[in-house]
C-alpha cells in the first residue's frame, strides 16, 4: 500500500499544528514546528485571510496526516459515517479513534501512530485472544486488547509507557492494566477525548459538496 515517506515535521508546519508524528521529539526543544511555526517553502507569509474552502481543505489534510491515511482511505470513512446513524462528524471521529493502530498509540504502547502501526503489523497485538495485524481494524466496546511477545519486547513497552505517561495519559475511553499489558475498550471515543482538536464539521461540509 502507498504511504507518505517524506519528512513528517514538514506536515506539522504545513498544517500549522503539532500532529505528534515524531513521538518524543514533538515535545522537546528540537521540534521544528516550535522553531518555525509557519508553512515550509519560500518565506512568503501572506497576511491574506484564507477562504472558507481553504479552511475546509486544511482541516481535512490535518486529520488525514495525523492518522496517517491517504485520500481514498479517508473518504471511505466519510462514506461509512454518512450512511450511519448519528451525526456524520461524530461518527468519523469515532471511526478514526477506533483504529487499532490509534488504540495502541492512545494506550501509550508507542510514542507515535506510525510506531504503533509497526507494532500491529508485526503481529504483537491481540484482540479477544485473536492475533490482529491490520492497523485499520476497528475495535468495539468491551473488546480486550493485549500485547504478546518476548520479555524484551514487553519490558520495552512498559518503559515506553513510563516515559510517555509524563507527557500524556491513557485515553479516558480505554482501561490499561500496565503490569500485564492488557486493556479494555470501555466506551466509544468522543470529540472531547482527542489530543489535537478537530473541527469535523469543516470536513463534512467539504465532502458533502
Amino acid at each position: 500500500m502507498a504511504r507518505y515517506t517524506g519528512a513528517k515535521c514538514r506536515l506539522c508546519r504545513r498544517e500549522g499544528a503539532k500532529l505528534f508524528l515524531k513521538g518524543a521529539k514533538c515535545n522537546g526543544a528540537a521540534c521544528p514546528f516550535a522553531k518555525r511555526p509557519y508553512a515550509p517553502g519560500a518565506r512568503t507569509r501572506s497576511m491574506r485571510k484564507p477562504s472558507y474552502y481553504a479552511l475546509q481543505l486544511r482541516e481535512k489534510q490535518k486529520v488525514k496526516r495525523m492518522y496517517g491515511l491517504l485520500e481514498r482511505q479517508f473518504r471511505r470513512y466519510y462514506v461509512i459515517a454518512s450512511k450511519s446513524k448519528g451525526a456524520t462528524g461524530r461518527v468519523i471521529i469515532q471511526l478514526l479513534e477506533r483504529r487499532l493502530d490509534n488504540v495502541a498509540f492512545r494506550l501509550l504502547f508507542s510514542s507515535s501512530r506510525s510506531q504503533a502501526r509497526q507494532l500491529v503489523r508485526h503481529g504483537f497485538m491481540f484482540i479477544n485472544n485473536r492475533r490482529v495485524n491490520i492497523p485499520s481494524y476497528l475495535v468495539k466496546v468491551d473488546d480486550k486488547v493485549e500485547i504478546r511477545g518476548k520479555d524484551v519486547l514487553q519490558n520495552r513497552i512498559k518503559k515506553n509507557i513510563d516515559a510517555i505517561s509524563k507527557e500524556r495519559s491513557v485515553a479516558n475511553w480505554l482501561f490499561l492494566d500496565k503490569g500485564n499489558l492488557k486493556a479494555e475498550i470501555l466506551r466509544l471515543p468522543e470529540k472531547e477525548d482527542l489530543i489535537v482538536p478537530i473541527n469535523e464539521q469543516l470536513i463534512v461540509e467539504l465532502y458533502s459538496k
